[in-house]
């Protein structure tokens, strides 16, 4: 079971995901002494992290890891960097301590940068599981506590696009895609793949814009075959929640549905 929340505008919508992001640090920190939380591109998440750089009340930052769920194979300092967008938006005003944060390596080749970090993930979860004897060895598939999505014009999340070979990985935690068509950028990805997405305790999916009101409309109508990269998007928890202003979700509140179910 999926849940719809509908806000009237992006500025509620960007409000809401941001209590919503704190409220969910408390709570991991409370319940393990950490939170490792992982940031989607994006201009709507854009406005939700601007919010959380000015929000330092009752969370402990310094107890946060941050990942990303998808990179552009671009420097970390250059404008298409997913990187770049959260640092200046969020990272830089916060108190962070370096090592928490947990970017992909960009600047390598896409199958170096998804190889190094899978790893970094790896490594991080052995520390976490060690520390409190859960330790299981390095198949372990790791449970973000929250993973943030968005979902593009073409039903793509992440950069997992439809027909691309990454939407098949069943072993790989993170993958190399090649992006040669719509929509821009059109440079190589790397991306968390749907094993790894979908074992998160939670993942909320973000949606902006009258632009995607029809895809958005299709994912729920579930009229796709195959189905939309999005679709695919069904953590184990069936802790799924989409957060969605009034101009993407107005097919979906002209035909009644805040709780849909996919």
């Amino acid at each position: 079971m999926a849940i719809m929340l509908i806000f009237p505008d992006p500025g509620e919508l960007y409000a809401a995901a941001c209590q919503y992001i704190l409220q969910a640090g408390q709570q991991a920190i409370a319940r393990q002494g950490y939170f490792a939380l992982v940031l989607a591109g994006g201009s709507t998440p854009q406005g939700v992290y601007r919010l959380l750089g000015q929000e330092r009340a009752d969370l402990d930052w310094s107890k946060i890891h941050f990942f990303w769920g998808d990179e552009r194979c671009v420097p970390p300092d250059h404008p298409d960097s997913n990187y770049r967008m959260a640092r200046e938006a969020m990272l830089a005003f916060l108190p962070v301590p370096q090592e928490n944060i947990h970017r992909i390596e960009s600047e390598l080749t896409p199958g170096q940068a998804a190889r190094v970090y899978e790893e970094q993930i790896r490594e991080f979860y052995r520390q976490v599981l060690r520390v409190n004897g859960l330790w299981a060895g390095s198949s372990t598939i790791p449970s973000f506590d929250l993973i943030l999505l968005g979902m593009g014009e073409d039903g793509h999340t992440a950069s997992l696009f439809p027909g691309t070979p990454a939407l098949a990985e069943s072993q790989r935690w993170v993958a190399a895609v090649e992006h040669k068509a719509p929509p821009p950028p059109l440079v190589d990805r790397v991306t968390l793949t749907l094993p790894l997405i979908n074992a998160a305790q939670e993942v909320v999916v973000f949606v902006a814009g009258r632009s995607k009101a029809a895809r958005l409309k299709q994912v729920f109508a579930r009229r796709s075959d195959p189905p939309l990269p999005v679709q695919l998007v069904q953590p184990v928890s069936r802790n799924l929640t989409w957060m969605v202003d009034q101009a993407a979700g107005v097919r979906l509140s002209a035909q009644g549905a805040q709780s849909p179910s996919l």
